[in-house]
């Protein structure tokens, strides 16, 4: 090997400021203020220090991770509940013209009751139900007592007799009750 080879103090390829070389050409500094260092306690404490440190990462990560869960399930549940509210208040714009074939049907219009069905079944699959059961007890929640008319002797529970408009069910939730005459 010749002299040449072998970088001198004063060759320019070693410069003096480089931060790379700790003193005496030791070797690299550590940025986080530790010198490289062959003392078993310094070691120790570095080792402490790090392990820290990644503990206080990971946590931070798995928090982050679970808000971030929290937040997916969230913003998942109300996509569905605006949908539902949505279709909700689809369907409580059609009730009128469910109302208005009911009028046609009733006064015998021609031709009106094929459309009328179509629209009932197709609302029925997704969770319309109809409130129109005359006989049946009186529920405040689900009738809507226009008209009275007294009992015949012992009747205890009021029942509906009959059945002005009909009210309507979306998917267990009354969308409007039932216009009904009630003896009892």
């Amino acid at each position: 090997m010749s002299a040449e080879a072998t970088p001198t103090p004063n060759d320019p390829a070693i410069d003096a400021s480089d931060e790379s070389v700790g003193e005496g050409g030791a070797g690299p500094r550590r940025p986080d203020g530790f010198e490289q260092s062959t003392s078993v306690e310094d070691l120790l404490e570095l080792t402490e220090v790090v392990t820290a440190e990644r503990d206080q990462y990971l946590e931070m990560l798995q928090r982050s991770q679970a808000e971030f869960e929290n937040y997916k399930k969230r913003v998942a549940g109300q996509q569905s509940d605006m949908v539902a509210r949505a279709a909700e208040a689809l369907v409580e714009q059609l009730l009128p013209v469910l109302d208005a074939f009911d009028g046609a049907i009733s006064h015998d219009a021609t031709g009106v009751e094929p459309l009328y069905n179509a629209l009932l079944d197709a609302l029925t699959t997704r969770g319309l139900e109809r409130i129109d059961n005359v006989a049946e007890s009186f529920d405040p929640n689900q009738h809507d007592a226009v008209m009275y008319e007294p009992g015949e002797g012992g009747d205890d529970q009021p029942t509906v007799v009959e059945v002005m408009r009909p009210g309507y069910r979306w998917n267990s939730r009354v969308l409007r009750p039932a216009m009904v005459k009630v003896r009892g």
